[in-house]
């Protein structure tokens, strides 16, 4: 939906906006905020307002919002693959993956060079088994994993197949890796950060991460919310 189609009515109808979510927002902060305004500047006591899909608090980039009516179709754009770009630091481990949590194990990275991380990367593509990472928001027995994680507890975590269509490295400066990744619904970057590492005979997690498309919407069709507020009044 373009700025110049808003309205309440087009709103009400249903509207599929696109979002650059910022830094260490949390997708559903990003949802309530874009319902906050859209309710006081049109006087509305309440409207749908859902995401497609959500985006890591330290990832950046492109959240799909609908309201009104297209919230029905709110599972057929979760499903839609979806394109990141990022970095990854070798070296290190860290218990969530990323940048949340502190390092908690170090590891060489003399025997790492950029033909043999490229090579690597490929054994990563098609279908694999994927274990999501235990700070997540994925529930076991009616509890997140995060929640489990917080306590110190221990738990089991069933893969799960993913499928990866591209996993490009486009730039190598040790110990950090910028790459692009094309996946379909339910893959974990941060997972596949530490995986990598480990295929190399080291240590790896995800630095930064930003999504760039899902399915045909691209980022380049994003607002950011200052721009969103700008295009309502």
């Amino acid at each position: 939906m373009n700025p110049s189609e808003f309205s309440k009515d087009n709103f009400l109808n249903g509207a599929v906006l696109c979002f650059d979510k910022p830094l260490r927002w949390t997708s559903f902060q990003l949802v309530n905020k874009v319902r906050w305004l859209i309710k006081q500047q049109y006087h509305l006591k309440k409207i749908k307002v859902g995401h497609a899909g959500t985006l890591d608090p330290l990832a950046t980039g492109l959240v799909i919002i609908c309201t009104g009516k297209a919230t029905k179709t709110i599972p057929e754009l979760m499903g839609q693959p979806k394109t990141y770009t990022g970095e990854i630091t070798f070296g290190a481990t860290r218990p969530s993956f990323d940048m949340e949590t502190e390092i908690d194990a170090e590891f060489p990275i003399n025997h790492l060079n950029e033909d043999r991380i490229k090579a690597k990367s490929q054994d990563f593509t098609g279908k694999i088994q994927q274990q999501p990472p235990i700070f997540s928001a994925l529930k076991k027995d009616g509890k997140r994993l995060y929640e489990y994680a917080r306590q110190g507890e221990a738990v089991d975590i069933p893969k799960r197949e993913v499928e990866i269509t591209r996993f490009d490295i486009t730039a190598v400066d040790l110990p950090k890796v910028q790459f692009k990744v094309q996946c379909s619904k339910g893959t974990y970057i941060r997972s596949l950060a530490h995986d990598f590492g480990q295929a190399l005979d080291s240590g790896a997690y995800l630095s930064a991460l930003q999504r760039t498309a899902v399915g045909e919407f691209t980022l380049d069709q994003a607002l950011n919310l200052e721009q969103f507020i700008e295009a309502l009044d």
